[in-house]
């Protein structure tokens, strides 16, 4: 991957360019010191004068409004925010007339920053003040206050937190009402003066440049995650792409991509000067940067690469790609009338959209593809599925009801801070029966699994704490709880075929052979994971693929590391998903693995086939599972054996469900009394009114083996009852 830069021969403006923004996917709008607004548009070639400025405007920022952020509302969507070298910003609209012009600082405005909601900005100068305002230009408050001038500031993915640079410190500021009085974090981020600063809303990680020639990167607690090695010259621009994947990077005669770990995908050195100012385009395949010598340069990302089995595909150009079949030593190039923005390889399908439609092509077939177009504007995300969902209308989206759905909010959910909503792939309404899954922790990735029928359809979590929760969409109460699965996770990923999952755990590779366990036997958790050393991965490793047995994984440096786990335990769950015990009994004689054992008892446990999981526990020396599962066997009722099977995972509630819900009360009685939980005993025996002797016996057996008094006052307010038990207690 790397930038196709365009750079025109004379520069359109005749002094420096300070600051660039985008209109829409096709349109940039640019100022510098020569007091003029040129528009380019990136289909036609033209660059068009949009208006003059003032002579005493110097521009220093350029923001536009944020699109989709008024809805049913036309005011403000092509209102421009410039601030300027007098102390003022200006709201100017897309003709070039100023709306409002507005004293905001002491010396130079150096940066100004819509809000993602629309709803005010920021202007932050030399004066060492951080100003909000209404989106009209009020002031509501100044939020800083310093000796330091302030030269880059920027919103929180929320909008409740503002960053901001203070000489060689990097301060965020939270604005929230709740949160303790001027609560900041601070810390030393440069050994010069940070001359830019990007905050991401999608990933929450930060990215500064500055005089000491370096570019890092940060999370949200002030942790430094990369550090570049020194460049030539100061780092005067940085900007993330809008989902989140990349950010750019520019300094004198250089721009630079990089991935969001920090490592570098392609370098460039345009004749330019110093860039000082980089806006990516919403779709984020584009570039425009403001240089020092006049120029505006362009760039699009080209040769992004995928894989996947035996197949690849590279963007060759912006409007072509080639697929390759590495197996047969056979190439396909396509050709597209637009450029591409998405691509995406797996499930023997390739689709990529461009602006105005979707492709999609088999890898059988590569000369009639699919076509539809697209209504909703440009995309941002692209995830595949297996196979369509019934009444399945490729054209149907999530319309915009979410700010921000980008690859870690993602398996087609939204994610707001402590809620995941699910939603009907056709209807995009919210899943009747799923409702939202709640999290006090906060949620900051969630995945879905991509194997199985919908009935099996799970979902991981991670929250704030990166500790590692699971639940089912579907199914009972039980198996919709949340679960812990892990801590300390830094990436996770799903296999493709089967419901297994990997991440990377503190120091370790982890792969949940089956996560399922947890629900089934939590006894059997750690028997059915597989753990490696993962510093062969250097720090921070990525997952990015889990296909079959093998796992793609990122090192910090870029390079792509594979590592593969048992492919026999690939091979049980396909026997496990069609029932074929037998043929898993045989796998699992012939391989002789502890682990292999221990997946097959969790899998029989949970399809309630007693032989199967009988033989599979006395593998792994789970004796007493074994006698139990003995005794079960010798029940004649199938669903007294089913609720006994909950029973041996320790699902209560399940079991108690299936005995009631079949008429067993009594067996539903006596399955609470067996497990000392003797108020909901009680419960079940006074609400069918049956039995209720029979609890009370069972109390007061238990009471005098370890001789205590009787203190449960639901039980006390049956003492007479009690007494009148006692002669039948001793004939017992």
């Amino acid at each position: 991957m790397r930038f196709k830069t365009s750079l025109l021969k004379e520069p359109k403006h005749s002094d420096l360019v300070g600051c660039v923004g985008w209109n829409n996917t096709e349109e940039v709008y640019s100022c510098g010191d020569d007091h003029v607004i040129l528009k380019w548009n990136l289909v036609t070639k033209e660059t068009i004068k949009v208006a003059d400025l003032p002579n005493e405007l110097y521009p220093t920022d350029l923001h536009w409004f944020p699109r989709g952020q008024v809805a049913g509302k036309k005011q403000g969507l092509d209102l421009l925010l410039i601030t300027s070298a007098d102390g003022k910003f200006h709201l100017i609209n897309k003709n070039g007339r100023i709306e409002k012009s507005v004293e905001a600082h002491q010396g130079a405005v150096l940066t100004g920053r819509w809000s993602y909601d629309g709803a005010g900005l920021l202007t932050a100068g030399e004066d060492g003040q951080v100003k909000i305002w209404s989106r009209s230009g009020m002031l509501r408050s100044t939020i800083v206050q310093s000796n330091t001038p302030i030269y880059s500031a920027t919103w929180g993915p929320d909008s409740n937190q503002v960053l901001h640079t203070s000489g060689k410190m990097l301060v965020i500021k939270h604005l929230t009402p709740n949160s303790k009085p001027n609560r900041v974090s601070i810390w030393r981020a440069h050994d010069g003066l940070i001359l830019k600063v990007a905050w991401n809303p999608s990933n929450s990680l930060i990215v500064s440049g500055g005089e000491d020639c370096r570019y890092k990167v940060w999370d949200t607690y002030g942790r430094q995650l990369y550090s570049s090695i020194p460049h030539d010259y100061p780092i005067t621009s940085v900007s993330w792409s809008p989902s989140g994947d990349l950010f750019a990077v520019g300094s004198y005669n250089t721009l630079r991509l990089c991935d969001k770990t920090g490592w570098s995908h392609s370098l460039e050195k345009p004749n330019t000067g110093s860039i000082f100012n980089i806006a990516w385009s919403s779709d984020g395949t584009q570039v425009a940067g403001a240089c020092g010598n006049g120029h505006v340069i362009f760039a699009h990302i080209i040769e992004r690469r995928l894989e996947w089995r035996n197949y690849e595909v590279t963007m060759t150009g912006r409007k072509n790609i080639s697929v390759r079949n590495v197996s047969e030593d056979a190439w396909e190039k396509l050709e597209f009338p637009d450029r591409v923005i998405k691509v995406a390889l797996g499930y023997g399908r390739l689709v990529v959209v461009t602006p105005s439609q979707c492709h999609i092509y088999s890898t059988k077939n590569w000369n009639t593809p699919v076509i539809f177009d697209l209504r909703e504007g440009s995309v941002c995300m692209l995830l595949l599925a297996e196979r369509p969902p019934p009444n399945f209308s490729p054209p149907h989206s999530l319309q915009n009801s979410f700010t921000f759905l980008y690859r870690h909010h993602r398996s087609l959910s939204s994610l707001v801070p402590r809620v995941v909503h699910l939603f009907e792939l056709g209807t995009a309404r919210s899943l009747v029966d799923a409702p939202p899954i709640k999290h006090s922790g906060g949620v900051i990735e969630v995945a879905l699994n991509q194997a199985g029928s919908a009935a099996e359809r799970q979902i991981v979590l991670v929250d704030k704490n990166r500790d590692l929760f699971l639940t089912n969409i579907r199914g009972s109460s039980t198996m919709k709880k949340l679960r812990k699965l892990g801590s300390m996770i830094q990436s996770l990923c799903w296999n493709s075929d089967t419901n297994m999952l990997a991440a990377v755990q503190d120091t370790n590779l982890i792969v949940w052979y089956y996560p399922t366990v947890l629900y089934v036997d939590k006894q059997l958790m750690k028997k059915t994971v597989l753990s490696k050393d993962a510093s062969e991965f250097g720090k921070s490793p990525v997952v990015v693929s889990f296909d079959g047995n093998h796992l793609g994984i990122r090192r910090v440096d870029g390079s792509l590391v594979t590592s593969s786990v048992s492919p026999y335990v690939s091979v049980l769950h396909g026997y496990a998903a069609s029932s074929r015990w037998d043929d898993a009994l045989r796998l699992c004689r012939l391989v002789k693995d502890y682990t292999l054992w221990a997946c097959l008892a969790a899998m029989a446990t949970h399809a309630k086939d007693l032989n199967t999981a009988e033989e599979a526990y006395a593998a792994i020396d789970e004796l007493d599972k074994v006698a139990y599962i003995q005794h079960i066997k010798k029940i004649p009722l199938r669903t007294a054996q089913l609720a006994e099977m909950a029973l041996l995972g320790g699902n209560l509630q399940d079991a108690e469900s299936i005995l009631l819900q079949n008429g067993l009360v009594f067996r539903a009685i006596m399955a609470n009394l067996n497990l000392h939980n003797w108020n909901r005993a009680l419960e079940l025996a006074t609400k069918h009114k049956t039995h209720v002797d029979t609890v009370l016996l069972f109390r007061k057996k238990y009471l005098d083996t370890f001789e205590k008094p009787e203190t449960n006052e639901k039980f006390l307010q049956f003492k007479n009852e009690v007494s009148c038990c006692i002669s039948l207690i001793y004939f017992i």
